[in-house]
């Protein structure tokens, strides 16, 4: 009501204007369940001529990020629905994210779609300049050809920020300077009304109906052709090999960060000495958008997750795969929403992150128990880092052990709730957060005309400068820890203590794996060094961990060893980082049995002694993590919050809690200790 409604209905007063639209599917299938009179309205100008719905992937996909079945399934799956709701089949195609690929023309022919669209900048990318950057080109894979139309960066950014004047200048001087005979504009429909301060702008104000007007005043000149009219009556400008982009500013996102301050220091050193940037935006570009796989590990293993699950799923038979809900399933898990991040919350929204793996756990969870799946240990490169991870898998638990990353638990799912309980983000630096630094205090004076996203300087809280911590180490679980002895819990939570060991995120070595009748036995082990006023001391560590074959739980039994010549004083912990997403809802909550908590909130810090047994209880899902120590432990928590920035401004956002069990060790050269471990997850009341 605030952006798509509108917009049609002040497009149906213009009925000689046409244009185009794309709808996710998640977005029609909403329409469809709870304004069907909507679509109704969409199907009726379709019909008349007025306007052209284009395809995609189903669920918003990255195509060149799937595996070509799921890629071509989901094309289809939405022109399926285009042609029955709409009554035309679709013969354009709108590509998520504008992610251009080499192979992209395959796919997309192959699914029977003839054209799709993406940026000027892809175009710039392959050597051509302004002047031949119109109407449409061919280009092809293997023989495959598919028609591409270059979206204007020039409209992109002045529409709807720009008076409509300037707009049809800008069209002016296409058509008498450049000699065009066509320019494509498109982009989110969102900045129509539900961007920051648009709906004021393009409603209340007027523009959109002031814009449109202007357009149908000045037909003599300037006419709106839907993409198929296009071509139907138009040849291609040209033939065209695009290499893999997408937006300028995607490009720039996926660079890390280091690399991005650089790429904006050299981007303002051009424009300081008046470079103009039709000289250098043919050779100036960002990364791609595969870089955020290594830019955020979070985004890779989604990724992989949806990989490890496609495979299962392609596994069944066709019929199964569609009457089962899995392959549903799957499609709604690759998303690309929550897989990267730049101008939008993306990544860092965790309740994103959740919904694709609960998409994905739920297919596989489907997958499984048509192929009669009971019980798994499996062996293999799973996040294709070239180190091998264990996959154990039983009905009610997914756990994913990183041997060659500190022995860690590098993810475990709840199945009965389809639930990873490791989805816990890493807080890492990002370029906008000297923004955060620098601008905290200041000013922002508002204008009469809104201003892009990419412009805006808002916090959704005070001092958020303050709360900005870096992670040096990702946020898994059982990770060891040996600290300086003036660590304290906010030093901890700030990463801002002594790591006198080398074994949080070193390799460990897999002495031993077993299958037994009712569990599964990993061995790990150890031998590294702990550096203590300037001498460096041998020290070893077992861990082995037993897998319940049936239930979703784990034992841990650590063996600590001063393998130096000298007695040590040692400050050992283990990390555990987990989430149940809500950090301050009271139905999610710690419990500690027989202590009173200051406050029992996920999103509470504190520090107790003594410690045997510690939960995070979830009534909503209604669902327990418990863990066990023995003997007992200190034990830390506080919740891992990230600053990042959103279109509505910066934010804080809470990831997942962090506890870490700690025990200050004497041994003696030749001496060990030992600590035991449980992990249970188990229904409640």
């Amino acid at each position: 009501n605030v952006c798509y409604r509108p917009y049609f209905e002040v497009l149906k007063q213009f009925p000689e204007l046409k244009t185009a639209a794309h709808f996710s599917g998640p977005l029609l299938e909403w329409l469809k369940q709870n304004q069907p009179d909507y679509l109704k309205m969409l199907r009726t100008m379709v019909q008349a001529g007025q306007l052209e719905i284009l395809s995609g992937g189903f669920y918003e996909p990255l195509l060149s990020t799937l595996p070509e079945e799921d890629a071509i399934g989901q094309i289809r799956m939405m022109n399926q629905f285009i042609e029955t709701e709409f009554g035309k089949k679709p013969r354009g195609l709108w590509l998520a994210e504008r992610i251009w690929s080499p192979d992209i023309p395959r796919i997309i022919a192959k699914s029977g779609i003839q054209y799709t669209i993406v940026d000027d900048t892809h175009f710039y990318y392959s050597g051509l300049e302004e002047k031949q950057i119109q109407g449409y080109y061919i280009t092809e894979r293997l023989g495959h050809p598919l028609f591409v139309f270059p979206i204007s960066k020039q409209l992109r950014y002045g529409i709807p920020f720009k008076m409509p004047e300037e707009t049809l200048a800008a069209l002016r001087r296409a058509k008498d300077e450049l000699g065009f005979t066509g320019m494509t504009y498109a982009d989110d429909g969102e900045k129509f009304g539900s961007w920051p301060e648009t709906f004021q702008w393009v409603y209340n104000e007027n523009w959109l109906k002031n814009f449109f007007t202007a357009i149908r005043d000045n037909q003599d000149w300037v006419e709106t052709l839907t993409f198929s009219e296009y071509i139907d009556r138009h040849p291609p400008t040209g033939r065209v090999y695009l290499p893999m982009a997408s937006y300028d500013e995607m490009m720039e996102w996926s660079l890390p960060t280091n690399a991005a301050y650089k790429f904006k220091w050299l981007k303002e050193e051009l424009q300081s000495k008046d470079v103009a940037e039709e000289r250098y935006k043919l050779f100036l570009r960002g990364g791609q958008w595969d870089n955020f796989l290594t830019k955020y590990e979070e985004s890779n293993l989604l990724h992989k997750k949806m990989l490890h699950v496609s495979r299962k799923v392609q596994q069944l038979s066709l019929k199964d795969q569609q009457s089962s809900g899995a392959l549903k399933e799957l499609y709604q898990g690759q998303c690309n929403c929550a897989q990267w991040h730049g101008m939008f919350g993306g990544l860092y929204l965790n309740y994103l992150r959740h919904a694709l793996y609960q998409h994905l756990l739920k297919a596989e969870s489907i997958a499984d128990e048509i192929s009669g799946h009971e019980f798994s240990a499996d062996t293999f490169d799973y996040n294709l880092d070239g180190k091998d991870e264990v996959l154990i898998s039983n009905p009610k638990m997914n756990a994913t052990m990183a041997p060659a990353y500190g022995g860690a638990l590098l993810e475990i799912d709840y199945r009965p709730h389809s639930f990873n309980l490791s989805n816990v983000l890493k807080r890492r630096e990002e370029i906008y957060h000297k923004t955060i630094m620098e601008a905290q205090h200041s000013e922002n004076h508002g204008e009469n005309q809104p201003q892009s996203i990419h412009d805006r300087v808002v916090f959704k809280e005070q001092d958020l400068h303050s709360k900005i911590f870096f992670d040096r180490f990702e946020r898994y679980s059982f990770l060891d820890h040996f600290m300086g002895q003036d660590t304290s819990l906010e030093t901890f939570k700030q990463c801002r203590y002594e790591e006198e060991g080398d074994f949080v995120d070193q390799p460990y070595e897999t002495e031993s794996s077993h299958r037994a009748e009712k569990n599964f036995t990993l061995s790990l082990k150890r031998t590294g060094r702990v550096t203590q006023q300037g001498n460096s001391h041998k020290v070893k560590i077992e861990k082995q961990f037993i897998f319940s074959t049936t239930d979703a739980g784990l034992h841990a039994h650590y063996t600590i060893k001063n393998e130096s010549a000298v007695a040590l004083n040692l400050w050992w912990g283990v990390e555990f980082n987990f989430t149940l997403l809500a950090g301050d809802a009271e139905d999610r909550y710690y419990i500690c049995p027989g202590r009173s908590l200051d406050s029992n909130r996920l999103i509470s810090e504190g520090a107790l002694e003594d410690v045997d047994n510690f939960a995070m209880q979830d009534d909503w899902h209604k669902f327990q993590l418990a863990l066990g120590f023995s003997p007992a432990v200190s034990l830390w928590r506080f919740p891992v919050e990230t600053i990042s920035q959103s279109e509505g401004g910066f934010e804080r956002t809470y990831q997942g809690s962090c506890l870490l069990a700690h025990r200050r060790l004497t041994l003696q050269p030749g001496q060990s200790a030992e600590q035991n471990f449980t992990l249970k997850i188990f229904p409640s009341a």
